[in-house]
């Protein structure tokens, strides 16, 4: 509820504790009438201060915002004011600069217990809807009727936790001798579909083989709304049961005198009972649940695999006799480690979105357990933000990395004791830059990027120009300076559904 209600002359703390108990009933009320429902409180003889409001699920809303703290005049909201100052319901119809369709207008005043009046509540339809109204079941007009009276009345109780009503939910109502009067026609349909074919309207609804009766026991035993998920044959429903007090100027204890069903009297309620199909739903959940169990078993699967590769690479490279195999083999086990840390991303996250500076780090951790040599002091460094990247580019930027890495740690400091190589990413909105520099060594003064025959630059340049579209540029001033840039995919991984 909106602060406005604290600025209202004339309201106690018991007024605006009932207006606050009130406004829990607004949403399942605005759902069910598919109209919009605002609350109002005078601040003057010509002024009053939206202080509540609900906007339907069931129907688009008039209001596409929200008005709670607007204030409006008499000019704006005559309705308002004159059931404010007057205390009579009125309706009319309500003119809104942003919306060219006519809106019908019922305003209700508020009362307290002591029957004064501290608010008002509109209930706003477009023209379209209140025509469909008019023209539904007269029980159905008279049920909703009742739970307005009830909103009014500060006597909906649970409404507050109740889901939303749906434009796809069905109503039943039942009355007071447990007899089903009214169904909707989406609700009619619901119920072909678990096997009634022909019209429940008249039957008893403890002649169904439904949850039906019980809940409506439940809600007007408890006298308050009720929301239970069900299986209903084959199909999965969400119920509300909404108890309907019929007795007009009852006392707010009525309930505690009622039961339900008794043999000689005829309790004053109806039932209104909603109807959501969630089958649909729950299976499109378990559908994903069992595709998530495999994806992970694959990945778990993968994993295993992967590090039995690297396992047998390790082997062949102790037992390998000549230095140029063991530097091959080793290449190869950095290469398979570098695609198995975005495999590990892909298995421990939802997201097909990867962090590529996480990626970056865990591989330069790689690095310094496997590949430094111990008696040299090589210090690996990584700047820059964090860079979220689509799969695919984040596979091929893994292995770039580590490729660029590699070959700085072999070949920079061959002659030297130690130095820093430097990882610097850079995003750029609509592109990406990845920087790798060391201070070692540099280039030999004959060498030709390409015409180089090293496997670790074939391999980056050809998933640079290849895979992610973008440039590859080595310098060899003060070290080796590797530049690689490209654009970020939009939209995901559709850059790679060209067939190969």
């Amino acid at each position: 509820m909106d602060d406005a209600v604290y600025q209202c002359d004339g309201l106690t703390e018991g007024d605006i504790a009932f207006l606050q108990k009130m406004e829990s009933g607004l949403g399942i009320l605005a759902d069910i009438s598919r109209s919009d429902v605002l609350m109002y409180a005078q601040l003057s003889s010509d002024q009053a201060a939206v202080i509540a409001q609900a906007r339907p699920h069931s129907i688009s809303p008039v209001h596409a915002g929200s008005l709670l703290g607007r204030i409006v005049t008499s000019a704006e909201q005559p309705l308002v004011l004159r059931a404010l100052e007057r205390g009579r319901f009125s309706q009319g119809n309500l003119k809104l600069i942003t919306n060219e369709s006519p809106i019908i207008q019922k305003v209700h005043p508020i009362r307290n217990v002591e029957e004064k009046v501290i608010g008002a509540l509109s209930i706003e339809t477009n023209l379209l809807e209140h025509e469909r109204h008019r023209r539904r079941s007269r029980v159905f007009q008279q049920a909703l009727g009742l739970l307005q009276q009830m909103v009014l009345r500060g006597e909906l109780e649970g409404a507050q936790k109740l889901s939303p009503f749906g434009e796809h939910d069905g109503i039943m109502v039942i009355d007071a001798q447990k007899r089903i009067q009214y169904m909707s026609g989406i609700a009619t349909n619901l119920y072909r579909k678990i096997g009634y074919v022909e019209s429940l309207v008249g039957k008893r609804v403890s002649s169904l083989k439904t949850t039906d009766d019980n809940l409506a026991s439940i809600a007007v035993e408890k006298g308050r709304c009720i929301e239970q998920e069900v299986q209903e044959g084959n199909r999965i429903w969400i119920k509300k049961a909404i108890p309907l007090a019929t007795w007009e100027g009852q006392p707010a204890n009525w309930r505690k005198f009622l039961s339900w069903p008794t043999r000689n009297s005829h309790p004053p309620y109806q039932v209104m009972l909603t109807i959501h199909d969630e089958t649909e739903a729950r299976y499109r959940e378990r559908e994903l649940e069992v595709k998530s169990a495999m994806i992970q078993e694959v990945h778990h699967r993968v994993k295993n695999n992967l590090q039995t590769i690297v396992a047998l690479l390790r082997m062949s490279a102790r037992r390998a006799r000549s230095e140029e195999t063991r530097q091959a083999l080793q290449e190869g086990i950095n290469r398979i480690m570098s695609v198995a840390v975005i495999h590990e991303f892909l298995s421990h996250q939802e997201s097909q979105v990867i962090n590529i500076r996480e990626v970056s780090q865990r591989i330069i951790n790689q690095m310094r357990q496997g590949v430094l040599d111990s008696e040299k002091q090589i210090r690996l460094d990584l700047r820059g933000p964090n860079v979220y990247l689509p799969t695919r580019q984040a596979t091929a930027c893994a292995m770039i990395i580590n490729e660029l890495l590699q070959n700085a740690v072999e070949h920079g400091y061959e002659r030297r004791s130690g130095g820093t190589v430097s990882v610097q990413l850079v995003d750029e909105g609509d592109g990406v830059t990845i920087t790798i520099q060391d201070d070692g060594v540099g280039l030999p003064a004959d060498f030709d990027r390409e015409q180089a025959e090293s496997l670790g630059l074939q391999i980056v340049r050809t998933l640079v120009e290849h895979d992610l579209r973008g440039q590859f540029e080595l310098n060899g001033d003060d070290g080796v300076r590797a530049v690689v840039s490209f654009p970020k995919l939009i939209g995901g991984d559709e850059f790679w559904n060209e067939p190969e």
